[in-house]
């Protein structure tokens, strides 16, 4: 597999991870996230990827009018910057261990086509499709995403035209969004995120991800990120492997021991990580091509 020569990188700018009470950089507003996805794209970002959040609480929304605002927000600043925004939020189920049919405070479970209105009304370049489900994290908390949610869900996405991004959290997920493809819910080029080292998905390991590239099918366009410590090393085994990456505080908040992190400086650290490997940063407009998205408007 050869390296990556034109990297693209991702952003993840907040995610919806109780992350806001652990760093001060942890964007919450949608004046602030729109800020620190002008931040991330003048580091050298082509993508930003998109959470909103309760402004008042930090706790994690499907509000559309928070997400038109973010994107409003970024577009009038005039920031070349390719748009993604998340359509997994919607998935997450709690249970009581002891009674299962018992759903618990947590809980936001929707259908497939009610995890995208935001998407309906704002068309971005990209939005995510979580490809399955998944007992996410220790206790009792699962995410949902079952083959009926993500038919439906690729289904309305490719009649959009948005091009979505298929996370992938572990190899049985990759398996079905190839089954997605062979069905005809995907177009060409497939963009794939491996997402490494989420409990209990596919742990940070190398010789995973080796296996999961192996699995993608020809012509696909892949990106991968880890948790944590891992971030910054997963840059570098992602372009080894021939893949675009991801950085972000959705994923890290820290840039070393003990040093909080703004994405701006993590994009910058990752910038300096694609170019010491010989490597050069993707524009915006060549990670549209790269991707087959619509040309800037």
């Amino acid at each position: 597999m050869p390296v990556n020569q034109d990297v693209i990188i991702t952003c993840a700018l907040t995610g919806a991870g109780d992350t806001v009470g652990r760093s001060p950089h942890v964007p919450v507003t949608p004046e602030q996230i729109a800020a620190s996805a002008v931040e991330a794209a003048g580091a050298g970002a082509a993508v930003v990827h998109i959470h909103v959040r309760e402004p008042e609480t930090g706790a994690p929304s499907r509000d559309p009018r928070l997400y038109r605002e973010v994107v409003e927000r970024i577009r009038e600043t005039g920031t070349d910057v390719v748009i993604n925004l998340t359509a997994g939020m919607g998935g997450d189920l709690v249970i009581d261990p002891e009674a299962p049919l018992r759903q618990l405070p947590g809980t936001d479970l929707v259908s497939g086509l009610d995890r995208l209105p935001h998407v309906e009304e704002l068309l971005p370049d990209i939005c995510t499709l979580d490809c399955g489900s998944l007992n996410f994290g220790d206790g009792s908390n699962l995410y949902v995403s079952t083959p009926d949610m993500l038919r439906t869900g690729a289904k309305r996405i490719q009649e959009l035209g948005v091009r979505p991004e298929l996370e992938i959290f572990d190899t049985g997920q990759l398996w079905f969004a190839k089954q997605l493809l062979a069905e005809g819910l995907l177009d060409d080029p497939t963009v794939f995120q491996l997402c490494m080292g989420i409990p209990w998905g596919a742990p940070a390991d190398p010789g995973v991800l080796q296996s999961m590239v192996n699995m993608l099918p020809r012509g696909a366009q892949w990106a991968s990120f880890a948790l944590g410590r891992m971030q910054m090393p997963w840059v570098a085994q992602s372009i080894l492997l021939g893949g675009h990456v991801r950085v972000g505080l959705e994923d890290n908040l820290y840039l070393g021991k003990g040093v909080k992190a703004t994405n701006g400086q993590l994009v910058e650290r990752a910038v300096r990580i694609t170019e010491s490997l010989g490597s050069r940063v993707a524009t915006p407009d060549e990670a549209r091509k790269t991707l087959g998205l619509r040309p800037r408007t």
